[in-house]
């Protein structure tokens, strides 16, 4: 540790240094996270005020310490260059000090590893600051800071996740009794015990931010085990009372979540604002709306203190978040991965695209100005040079963002899609008058053949046992390629799925199965069409439905099914993975195309395709 009487601002300047056996890419994720490092560091927890007129715009905010004699200050936006560096400033409204500003450097050591630089400057306000400084950054802060650096950087070294960061937590009283029951529970319908084990030892030992927003993925993942089979095992808990919902509706622009809310979809509201980005949305885009979940409180109550709201690790898919004063200048080189970023600024509209790939320019430059950005889509490697110019008269917050969403998130979208959330929680539904889109749905509709004639000359008893079986072909064929009934009409059937490939292969499987029953039973021919396509998730008698132009497409087709045939629309029949299966030998298809018009779109000529088994 080193430290200076003052530098020429007037301001104490304390810097700390510790090797690391990790490389920086490692240990970012640990030391960015500057929520945990603030509470790991004896910093006190802050609640966010609203911004007044004289405080700035997009990007800043109002903070205050949770103390008997609160300290007010409003912070400017972090800054950073991802895995290497990042820096805030606070300006105080009282207390002791002033301002202060701190930059953490990342460096990569030739040998490996790396060294980590903490830098603090100071400007106090009174007496108390000049006195209070020298003993709180020169003696406490770096006990404090260098603990946690060395916790984090043996897991970082590891290359081991956060949620090994264990800080165990007493259950509450009663707490084990229940546990156990749930556990009996769960054993009973099915539940892997290894993978229950897992879940309750988290439950008891893993760190309360980590608790406070459990995703089964990111469990899938550390345990090495499928993830359908984790958020199963979430579903199936949170049923039992072991843990509990929490739906998130999440900004488009940053990705935080702007609202929050237990238990219950009916709750959430689609529309939401966002403090940090300073806009209204609405929930029109597959991801809007994040389920993520929390111990029951019964068990473990969670604490869901703010320590720092605006670190990077708040937004890890911003590479680069950088405050250029007007005119001013500045190259930077993060580390990308490969994939489709872009380029924007709160002040300005639009954005540049880049491509990060193996081959392109090692340098770019992104001029800021007022004229836009350029239409074309730009190419770079993985540590380009970014030389980036504010050209406006006015300062530009430049975030440099990676488009794709984290496929460790479990989307609304997709969970309502999923036969065994409808099953465990057919209560779920949206507000009357609120919906969200759900993004490119595949649509099953299915009915039996001639099954008028069949309770004509069978008898209402025997006929409606073999529709009742029917369903249950049905649903498991539905379930097991991660589809869910939506509803039933009479002997008809609205399935939905992620991906047109599970829709064929389902269907495919049900017809043979209910072709070709067991001795005795009476074959049924099945009538089955697919369609998918943008669509919209509603609340339609009570329960969550899907709307849109996609929906009633797909609802015409059905009628042109012959009973053991498959229609396809011309979208479903041209993606990939379903032109695999087709072509696929060792279960050969008969493919024909035909041309129609549909009820409701007279003015238009849809291309269909009808598969049938060889």
């Amino acid at each position: 540790m080193m430290s200076e009487p003052t530098d020429k601002n007037g301001r104490l300047y304390y810097r700390w240094e510790w090797p690391l056996k990790a490389t920086p890419e490692a240990f970012w994720p640990f030391f960015a996270n500057t929520n945990r490092v603030n509470r790991d560091t004896g910093i006190f927890p802050v609640d966010e005020l609203p911004l007044r007129s004289q405080d700035g715009g997009a990007g800043r905010r109002r903070l205050r310490f949770r103390l008997p004699l609160p300290i007010t200050w409003v912070e400017e936006p972090f800054e950073w260059v991802a895995p290497y560096r990042y820096g805030v400033l606070r300006r105080y409204e009282n207390g002791p000090l002033r301002t202060m500003e701190v930059l953490a450097t990342i460096s990569p050591q030739p040998a490996g590893g790396s060294t980590l630089v903490y830098e603090t400057w100071v400007k106090p306000r009174n007496l108390l600051g000049w006195l209070a400084a020298p003993i709180a950054l020169g003696i406490i802060a770096p006990q404090r800071f260098g603990a946690a650096v060395r916790k984090y950087d043996a897991v970082a070294a590891l290359d081991a996740p956060p949620l090994l960061l264990k800080r165990p937590h007493r259950l509450v009283p009663g707490a084990e009794g229940r546990l156990n029951s749930m556990i009996e529970q769960l054993v009973a319908q099915g539940v892997a015990p290894h993978l229950l084990d897992r879940l309750v030892r988290e439950i008891k030992e893993a760190d309360d931010l980590v608790l406070a927003h459990l995703r089964p993925y990111a469990l899938a993942d550390q345990w090495g085990a499928p993830r359908r089979t984790v958020l199963e095992l979430a579903l199936a808990a949170t049923r039992v009372g072991l843990l509990d919902f929490q739906w998130e509706l999440l900004c488009p622009m940053c990705r935080g979540a702007a609202d929050r809310v237990h238990n219950h979809l009916s709750d959430l509201s689609t529309s939401g604002h966002c403090t940090t980005c300073q806009i209204d949305f609405k929930a029109d885009d597959e991801h809007a709306i994040e389920l993520t979940f929390a111990p029951n409180p019964t068990i473990r109550p969670v604490e869901r203190t703010e320590y720092c709201v605006a670190g990077p690790h708040q937004t890890p898919h911003i590479a680069v978040q950088q405050l250029l004063l007007p005119r001013e200048a500045r190259t930077v080189q993060p580390n990308l991965k490969l994939g489709r970023y872009r380029a924007r600024t709160m002040g300005l509209s639009g954005s540049q695209q880049i491509l990060v790939a193996e081959q392109g320019a090692d340098s770019l430059e992104l001029s800021l100005g007022a004229a836009g950005w350029e239409p074309e889509t730009r190419t770079a490697v993985s540590h380009t040079r970014l030389e980036l110019h504010n050209a406006t008269a006015v300062p530009q917050l430049f975030i440099l963002e990676e488009m794709a969403w984290s496929d460790q998130a479990i989307t609304a979208a997709e969970v309502i899609s999923l036969q065994r959330f409808r099953d465990l929680f057919t209560g779920e539904a949206l507000q009357p008058g609120e919906q969200f889109s759900v993004g490119s749905l595949t649509v099953l509709f299915t009915d039996l053949r001639d099954s008028t004639r069949l309770y004509r000359e069978i008898g209402d008893a025997p006929a409606f046992g073999l529709v009742r079986n029917h369903f249950d072909v049905l649903h498991d064929a539905i379930a097991e390629e991660e589809g869910a009934i939506v509803k039933t009409i009479g002997d008809a059937v609205m399935a939905v799925f992620r991906r047109p490939i599970s829709a064929v292969r389902a269907m495919v499987k049900a017809q043979a199965i209910l072709a070709n029953p067991r001795d005795g039973e009476r074959p049924l021919q099945l009538k089955a069409a697919v369609h998918a396509g943008p669509s919209i998730a509603v609340t339609l008698n009570e329960r969550l439905d899907y709307f849109g132009t996609n929906i009633n497409i797909a609802a015409r087709l059905e009628k042109f099914s012959q009973g053991n045939d498959l229609i396809l629309s011309d979208f479903v029949y041209s993606d990939p993975e379903v032109q695999a299966f087709i072509k696929d030998g060792s279960a050969p298809l008969q493919t024909k195309s035909f041309e129609t018009q549909l009820k409701g779109f007279d003015d238009e000529c849809f291309n269909l395709w009808r598969i049938v088994p060889e």
